[in-house]
């Protein structure tokens, strides 16, 4: 649910007017804010304390530029004393998360418009030489399209690296969130795109039986098991090796249109924006000057009428 605004400085950088939270994460809450040099809203990632591995994963974060319809990477950053943010696109529909909470499995057409966006957007995510690392539910987000068809955006970019890049491993841990990992991932393998794919896998079994890695069991029948059983092999040199590959799996499979939920807009209208130090509120003032006309009046009435 939306929060209410910061005790800090109402603007951060002299650009981004923080209005309200509309989520949180692993490195800070991320707000619904008024950028004041596009003047347009955006939302805004504020960094939570700053630690030396928060702080690379946010100049990791805001150094990634993939321009794409079924990406959502962050566009600009900006710091102001003990606040640092990152700033991008603000998409309003919630994620894939909410759809599956709220609707339980998605219809196969549904689920295979998600997929097809998905796919396409990891397409770009790969041709940059970046493996996401975190591709999971929450982190897929939806525009609010109301009764027309979904339209998917990948985003957090929190922990993305360039494809097999050893300055990123975690020997013996590993990076990503548990159940959506590929195998060679959780033990902590250098960056692969195939790792993605495997991500996609689980995404697709919780779109199809609506149940976390954690309950899920075997495949079921279903459209979209040949390209499920293909994400979801452990060996990566037998898995799916592009994302190319499996849009042209997805594409050939008998998949019947989409019927889907409706996706609103669930941030809502947006607060009124504080007004920052000098500027003039014409609106208050022209409330006053009509009080007081109002006041002048009353008092010439008594003035004319009383003996």
């Amino acid at each position: 649910m939306p929060g209410t605004a910061p005790s800090g400085p109402a603007v951060v950088a002299g650009r981004y007017v923080l209005l309200d939270q509309i989520g949180s994460g692993g490195m800070g809450s991320v707000w619904r804010a008024w950028d004041e040099r596009t003047r347009c809203h955006v939302a805004v990632k504020v960094l939570g304390r700053h630690s030396s591995a928060l702080l690379a994963r946010f100049v990791r974060e805001q150094a990634i530029r993939v321009r794409h319809p079924h990406v959502v990477a962050p566009h600009g950053w900006a710091a102001e004393d003990d606040l640092v943010v990152l700033a991008m696109e603000l998409v309003p529909g919630g994620s894939v998360t909410d759809l599956i909470r709220e609707h339980g499995p998605l219809d196969a057409g549904t689920a295979a418009l998600l997929l097809e966006q998905l796919l396409l957007g990891l397409s770009a995510v790969h041709a940059a030489g970046l493996v996401h690392r975190d591709v999971k539910p929450a982190n897929l987000l939806l525009e609010a399209t109301g009764d027309g068809p979904p339209h998917l955006r990948l985003g957090d970019f929190g922990v993305a690296a360039p494809v097999a890049d050893r300055r990123f491993t975690t020997v013996p841990g590993a990076i990503g969130t548990d159940g959506y990992m590929a195998p060679e991932q959780a033990r902590g393998a250098l960056p692969e795109p195939t790792q993605d794919l495997y991500a996609v896998g689980r995404v697709a079994l919780e779109m199809v039986t609506g149940l976390p890695p954690s309950h899920q069991g075997a495949i079921p029948s279903h459209p979209l098991r040949p390209l499920v059983e293909r994400l979801l092999v452990a060996d990566p040199e037998q898995r799916l090796a592009t994302a190319e590959a499996a849009l042209r799996l997805l594409r050939r499979l008998p998949v019947p249109p989409p019927e889907g939920p409706p996706v609103p807009d669930r941030l809502g209208a947006a607060p009124r924006r504080r007004r920052t130090t000098g500027a003039v509120d014409w609106a208050g003032w022209a409330a006053v000057a009509g009080l007081l006309t109002v006041v002048a009046g009353c008092l010439w009435l008594l003035l004319v009428w009383l003996p």
